[in-house]
């Protein structure tokens, strides 16, 4: 007989094509059984043998989201506490290369007793625990699990078979999602369920049955191919849903209610439906990004730019911030290695604000600094992210203090002014994966400061993500010209710099954006956005 969990496990998998939007889906599902009052978290199971993004090009990936534990993830956990306002942490996301290297690791401590080690069971069996980590805190009534990649994926077998066995383990307090895409033929103005069948098919052929199937599509599905998918795909009509494309992604949660996703999961599980999903708050947010009242032009100079989820967090920060101040936010996306001290006053024009961007290396350098100089110079509101926090610093050495080239260690180690030099801890480290300060730290900030008036408290917690810092024997210098160190962490190191003379000219070390969600804007994004529409008025 099978024991009733507490928890309930929800997996969504896709097929046909990548890209469809899992983690999107996996939020929004989990925003509306959150809304109904029930305790929910989503984790992401991705494929690569990699053990976490942090050493991942961001061409590559996207951006590295960072937890407050210090976990390098997958940027689809951004989303996850963007719609949820719920921090995630080290087992929201688990990757093939840390399963392997755990079971690898039991190994050669003799943990199995001289068994033969194999991807069923043993691998399987790691899985199927991370998997049920979050659900064994307590804390959750569910936990729903995003598996990455797409059905008939050579790396995706080993999660599926997982799924599987879980399944049959625990029956009714467990289901499947599959996410799949009915394609459009504009040759013969049809709507084409074949891929879907297929996709479905090959899912059965490793022994999961889909519970319900979430179907991607430009056009409304009409009932008649709703039950056309239910027949072929072996799934109740009510539960084929429609996910027609949207306007922005935080219309999601919406559609999916209009759907009636929501309920006919707490059906399959036989869960209560005794509230209406409240949703007050997340239409309201809509309202305001729907109906701005102005528009303001925001540079974001960065040297990724030609892939956009490099900055994923960023522009999610701007829609929020943006939507609290009424206001649309157009992110100017501009290559900071193109721009250079004859060209940056064209570049530039028109912004009502700049935020240069972090990142690593050399690559891109001179064109931020180049930025930087032009906002501080012209009194256009800046906000400099880690690295360009950084280039701040680099910025008003050479051109205030007269420091010529002033420079960070890690581009320049004979720099004769290396008023951004490695951390002292950092030193001795030779592996690249993990090893940055990582997650969330404490930061005293100064009251009589722009920040304060944007945080409205002393004390703060943000999320940090690198290996170079301030250097501190040049802090008297940089305050006697008038850039002054704002923030400090307990430990003696500069946090945030600002020009108080400047309307706002502010540079942080930690990444603000990773906090930002639709309910809590972030108070510094807020603040900016706020700077940049008195600067345009």
């Amino acid at each position: 007989m099978k024991m009733a969990s507490p928890t309930k496990y929800i997996f969504v998998t896709g097929g046909v094509t990548s890209s469809l939007g899992k983690g999107i889906i996996s939020a929004s599902l989990a925003k509306l059984l959150q809304s109904r009052g029930y305790s929910v978290t989503i984790q992401k199971l991705d494929p690569y043998i990699n053990v976490d993004p942090g050493t991942l090009n961001p061409y590559e990936h996207g951006e590295c989201f960072v937890t407050d534990d210090g976990a390098e993830t997958d940027l689809d956990l951004g989303h996850y506490e963007r719609f949820l306002n719920v921090p995630t942490s080290q087992a929201n996301n688990v990757t093939t290369g840390r399963i392997y290297q755990y079971v690898i690791n039991k190994e050669r401590e003799g943990a199995y007793l001289g068994k033969t080690v194999q991807v069923i069971p043993h691998i399987t069996d790691e899985i199927k625990r991370r998997i049920q980590l979050l659900g064994k805190t307590g804390i959750y009534e569910f936990v729903i699990t995003e598996i990455g990649g797409t059905v008939g994926d050579i790396e995706s077998l080993p999660y599926v078979e997982a799924v599987r066995q879980l399944k049959w383990e625990m029956g009714e307090d467990c289901l499947v999602i599959h996410l799949t895409l009915i394609p459009y033929l504009a040759a013969s103005g049809e709507l084409k369920t074949k891929p879907t069948q297929h996709s479905v098919k090959m899912l059965l052929e490793y022994g999961v049955q889909p519970d319900i199937l979430v179907c991607r599509t430009e056009h409304e599905l009409s009932k008649e191919l709703k039950n056309k998918i239910a027949l072929f795909c072996n799934v109740s009509p009510g539960a084929v849903i429609e996910s027609i494309d949207a306007s922005t992604i935080y219309d999601v949660p919406l559609l999916m209610a209009e759907e009636e996703l929501d309920k006919v999961v707490l059906n399959k599980l036989r869960m209560p439906i005794h509230t209406h999903p409240d949703l007050t708050h997340w239409k309201e947010f809509l309202y305001r990004l729907k109906h701005p009242k102005q528009e303001v032009k925001i540079g974001l100079i960065g040297k990724y730019v030609e892939l956009k989820d490099a900055y994923k967090s960023i522009a999610e920060a701007f829609i929020h911030a943006g939507a609290h101040n009424e206001c649309e936010v157009k992110i100017v996306w501009i290559h900071s290695e193109h721009i250079t001290s004859g060209n940056v006053a064209k570049k530039l024009e028109g912004l009502k604000g700049i935020l240069v961007a972090p990142g690593f290396g050399e690559r891109g350098i001179e064109g931020k600094i180049q930025a930087i100089k032009y906002a501080r110079e012209n009194k256009i509101p800046f906000f400099g992210i880690c690295l360009g926090m950084q280039c701040a610093v680099i910025e008003f050495a050479r051109n205030v203090l007269g420091f010529e080239n002033a420079h960070s260690t890690e581009m320049n180690n004979k720099t004769p002014y290396p008023v951004i030099d490695l951390m002292l801890e950092q030193q001795k480290i030779t592996d690249k994966g993990g090893t940055m300060r990582l997650g969330a730290y404490p930061c005293k900030i100064d009251k009589n400061s722009k920040v304060y008036k944007a945080y409205n408290r002393e004390e703060i917690s943000e999320r940090h993500r690198h290996r170079y810092e301030f250097n501190n024997q040049y802090l008297e210098q940089f305050q006697s010209k008038g850039m002054i160190a704002t923030g400090i962490n307990p430990k003696g190191l500069v946090e945030i710099v600002e020009i108080p003379e400047h309307p706002w000219f502010i540079g942080v070390q930690f990444h603000p954006e990773y906090k930002s969600t639709v309910a809590n804007p972030h108070p510094l994004f807020v603040s900016f956005i706020k700077a940049a529409i008195e600067n345009k008025a």
